[in-house]
């Protein structure tokens, strides 16, 4: 089984601001060839500073269990004003599933709920990314 890394110092990561989307996949692109799918959320403070993230790993190639509970319960020990998902599609094709468009509508709702944004949710793949909200979904 594949995984994904990503290696920052503790000092840039830290400071990581997440802003345009460029820099937000640019985050989240090293999921891309991963041959699993895999959620990974990023908890953003004032001035989208990184507070922390979370991966879901599924080992499996074509869904993922991902809790509200724990992403709720993260978004709050963070103290986090706005959260970004991403998930791979080991496929190669990023287009949203009917299950990426529900879970995305659900965990806004949650999220919501106790006053945190979901700011976007990405569709990584080797062949590209959908944004949500490029896409007019968030």
């Amino acid at each position: 089984m594949e995984q994904a890394h990503v290696h920052l110092p503790l000092e840039r990561l830290a400071a990581l601001e997440i802003g345009p989307l460029g820099a937000t996949i640019a985050l989240f692109a090293p999921i891309a060839t991963v041959c699993e799918e895999i959620a990974v959320f990023a908890y953003l403070g004032p001035e989208w500073r990184l507070l922390g993230m979370r991966h879901v790993p599924s080992g499996l190639a074509d869904a993922v269990t991902i809790s509200l509970r724990e992403i709720v319960t993260d978004a709050l020990a963070f103290d986090c004003l706005a959260v970004v998902m991403a998930h791979n599609h080991p496929s190669g094709d990023p287009t949203p599933s009917n299950a990426d468009y529900a879970f995305t509508r659900r965990l806004a709702y949650a999220l919501d709920l106790v006053g945190v944004r979901l700011f976007d949710h990405l569709v990584i793949a080797c062949d590209g990314c959908e944004s949500f909200r490029q896409r007019g979904l968030l």
